[in-house]
């Protein structure tokens, strides 16, 4: 019997070797370096700066190497300030937060070039593959800005020469690319003037966006703090051409033989001396166009090109060597240079310092405060006295000898304690008023003063018996200098200046015209290389105007539209006369709300809301008027107050003689001035015709002023009209005369309501009663008329015309 025997191989199950791998994965997790920034600080995930401020104070005091002995101190400290470094920093900390990840992320004591390694070293990322640096250079973090020293240096310095900013990220394939062009062109540019920034726009989102860049790589140029973006292919001379076209045109002049007189002649017209450079090459440098720039505000420039053949009596005059670069400065002497530079290699320092030694004239005049500041600066303790000899003196040609004379003087005796300036009283007199006490200087006056304090505060003093350019002048103002400069008591006067006028300011519409050149530049650089994230507003807004423009048209022209079809044709008007329009023109009131007068009439329901009822302060305007005047008179008066309606506290009706035949003699006998001044009675045999009388009633305070109507020839001629006088009344029967022919065409339309057999005026006679309404609204409106009081208003009702009603 065989027995067979059968040997099973061992199985490793699944489960088994997982957890096999998750043992084995766990003592990886462990034996990794980890570093966490708020174990270290010990502080937790969601304290706020100031506790973490508050903990790194702490552990720096104590990890410190001077006072800790511990040998972890040194580590430790460098694991403190690291991660307070990351955990100050809102972008680094949230990146830690959110994976685990944040700058120079290894364990502190290796080498930082080393790449990211795990998994014990089986797989082997390295950053040198693709070349990225793992930390930035030492010359880009010269240039790096961010957004405090952008707007606090940057920004200001853009107006004394300008900038090249380049936008870049990490990670950014494009950016190293560019790297070596940049380098050469900040190489070159950089000892000319030229100011470099770097901008990262992953660490500096907020600056990116002041700035408009939005992606990376970007080249941003920066002149009188506009910003303007690069758009050719990224080279040296692109670059270059790039920083010449961000300079003003004009900066430097071309001087020939023709042109060089009145060049170095507009000192005084300019205030500024001037600079020739001669030189050999055709085109102005660039060196000397940014010195042009930093100076333009103190000096003119202008270049000579030795090459050229119509240059040849210039270089001949001032005798200049054509070997090396030659810089004159002249003053107010144009035949002869205050100052000569010379050099083959001349350096952006050698050129600043040359015109900042000499850029005012011997004798400036003070146009604005900046240049007064500069001219005589405060007195502070630790610098020496310097005193400011100033003349006031006018444009005339009677003060040239005399302010020539001051500029000899200037010239013999400069000193650098001693500034000489003179100034134009007319042109700064609350400087002159203030410093010869308000008193008008019938000659030039000289005056010594030393500024103590910003706020303008100065000590002075006026040199006795004025200045008239005479060597007795000169010796005695040479005596008083001397004086002053032994005993600074001299100065016994003081005074507070007020700030300069800038006489050198452009005009408004000149700023005005400028900034809408530099705004449509803009837009045009936007749109032809459609930087459409920028564009975005300006567009909106364009859009924006011209929809709500088209729109208000549109909507116009419908409305305009229907309310022209249920119109009439109206009938024509009589000819306006000259005295209609002089008193329409001559209205002042507030404009019309409607293109129409509401005239209500005047009846027993609407009497007491009208009138007796009426609010304080409102006035009620009402016309007298027939049946047979009704339509001609209405006319008229909505034309003359029309100019009125628009008037809140005025109201105007219309009252029918014809209907309340004895509400105007009541109200008129309770006056009796305004009876007497109209000539009527109650015991006329005939009723009085009140057509065309106008009344202003203040039902409140119970007056009323009165307007009589001008006389037309129906109407007794005995004086009743006081408003027209005797040469009115001429011009009126004239214009009458001339329009009857007028009006045997017209009385169809204007008479249809008229009776044959009435004795009144037509109505082309009637409606020049009210030719003289617009002048008595007027008088109305500024309060000049008579008032009438009254001590109740009459009943309208006819039955009781003799009574009164008390309001």
């Amino acid at each position: 019997m065989m027995i067979r025997m059968f040997c099973r191989q061992p199985r490793i199950s699944p489960v088994l070797l997982t957890v096999i791998l998750l043992i084995l994965g766990e003592q990886v997790v462990k034996t990794a370096p980890e570093y966490d920034p708020y174990k270290v600080l010990g502080v937790s995930r969601s304290a706020s700066h100031t506790e973490i401020k508050k903990a790194y104070k702490h552990l720096a005091r104590e990890w410190h190497p001077d006072k800790n002995k511990d040998p972890g101190a040194e580590d430790m400290f460098i694991k403190i300030t690291k991660s307070y470094e990351i955990l100050s920093n809102e972008e680094r900390r949230a990146n830690f937060d959110r994976y685990g990840q944040m700058e120079e992320n290894q364990p502190f004591g290796q080498s930082q070039h080393q790449g990211f390694r795990n998994f014990h070293n089986s797989f082997y990322f390295d950053e040198s593959f693709f070349h990225f640096p793992s930390s930035r250079d030492f010359a880009d973090s010269e240039h790096l800005l961010h957004h405090a020293k952008y707007n606090s240096e940057v920004l200001p310095d853009s107006y004394r020469r300008p900038y090249l900013i380049k936008v870049t990220s990490k990670w950014c394939f494009a950016c190293i690319h560019i790297e070596p062009v940049w380098r050469e062109t900040v190489q070159e540019l950089e000892p000319l003037g030229v100011g470099i920034g770097i901008v990262d726009l992953g660490d500096e989102r907020r600056l990116a966006n002041q700035l408009g860049a939005h992606r990376a790589p970007s080249i941003i140029g920066l002149v009188n703090g506009r910003v303007t973006f690069f758009h050719q292919a990224v080279a040296r001379e692109h670059l270059r051409q790039f920083i010449e076209d961000l300079l003003p045109q004009r900066l430097v002049e071309k001087i020939t033989d023709k042109n060089y007189l009145p060049f170095l002649s507009s000192w005084h017209a300019e205030n500024k001396p001037s600079v020739l450079l001669f030189d050999q090459v055709p085109v102005v440098p660039l060196l000397y166009k940014l010195t042009a720039f930093a100076f333009r505000d103190y000096v003119r420039f202008g270049y000579v090109d030795q090459g050229e053949t119509y240059n040849t009596r210039l270089l001949r005059q001032f005798n200049i060597n054509t070997y090396a670069p030659t810089m004159l400065l002249f003053k107010e002497n144009t035949e002869k240079p205050a100052d000569i530079i010379q050099a083959r290699g001349m350096k952006r320092q050698i050129m600043d310092e040359f015109v900042s030694n000499n850029k005012f004239l011997q004798v400036p005049r003070l146009v604005n405060q900046q240049l007064f500041d500069e001219l005589c600066p405060v007195k502070q303790f630790h610098r020496r006295r310097k005193y400011c000899v100033l003349l006031i003196t006018g444009e005339e040609q009677a003060f040239v000898p005399g302010n020539k004379a001051f500029l000899d003087f200037a010239s013999a005796n400069s000193k650098e304690v001693l500034r000489f300036a003179y100034v134009y009283q007319r042109q700064q007199q609350p400087l002159c008023q203030a410093l010869l006490q308000n008193q008008a200087a019938l000659s030039p006056q000289v005056v010594i003063l030393e500024r103590r304090s910003q706020a303008g505060k100065v000590l002075y003093r006026s040199v006795t018996g004025g200045w008239n350019g005479s060597e007795e002048e000169k010796h005695r103002l040479h005596e008083q200098l001397e004086l002053l400069q032994r005993d600074p008591a001299y100065l016994t006067s003081d005074a507070t200046l007020p700030e300069l006028n800038n006489e050198m300011a452009p005009m408004f519409l000149i700023q005005w015209m400028n900034a809408a050149y530099d705004y449509l530049l803009q837009i045009y650089d936007d749109l032809l290389y459609s930087n459409w994230r920028e564009m975005m507003p300006i567009l909106s807004l364009i859009f924006s105007a011209l929809f709500i423009l088209f729109g208000t048209v549109i909507i116009q022209a419908f409305s305009e539209s229907g309310e022209e079809k249920p119109q009439k044709p109206k009938p024509k008007e009589p000819p306006k006369s000259e005295e209609d329009a002089s008193s329409r023109a001559s209205t002042s009131s507030r404009p019309p709300k409607k293109d129409f007068v509401e005239v209500t009439e005047l009846t027993d329901i609407t009497y007491t809301s009208n009138l007796v009822k009426l609010r304080p302060g409102h006035i009620n305007v009402v016309l007298v008027l027939t049946d047979t005047s009704k339509n001609a008179l209405l006319r008229k008066f909505a034309k003359e107050v029309f100019s009125f309606s628009g008037t809140q506290t005025l109201h105007f009706s219309f009252l029918n003689a014809d209907k309340h035949r004895h509400w105007m003699p009541s109200l008129l006998a309770s006056t009796p001035d305004s009876a007497q001044g109209l000539g009527h009675s109650d015991d006329d045999e005939e009723s009085p015709d009140y057509t065309g009388h106008v009344l202003a009633l203040n039902g409140y305070k119970k007056y009323f002023c009165l307007f009589r109507p001008v006389f037309t020839g129906d109407e007794p001629s005995d004086g009743s009209s006081s408003e027209a006088s005797l040469s009115s009344s001429r011009r009126k029967s004239r214009s009458r005369s001339r329009s009857q022919s007028r009006s045997r065409s017209r009385s169809r339309e204007d008479g249809a309501g008229l009776k044959r057999g009435s004795t009144r005026a037509t109505s082309l006679e009637v409606h020049h009663k009210l030719d003289r309404l617009g002048l008595w609204m007027e008088r109305l409106m500024e309060g000049t008329l008579p008032r009438l009081r009254v001590p109740a208003w009459p009943a309208l009702d006819t039955t009781t015309a003799n009574t009164s009603t008390e309001s």
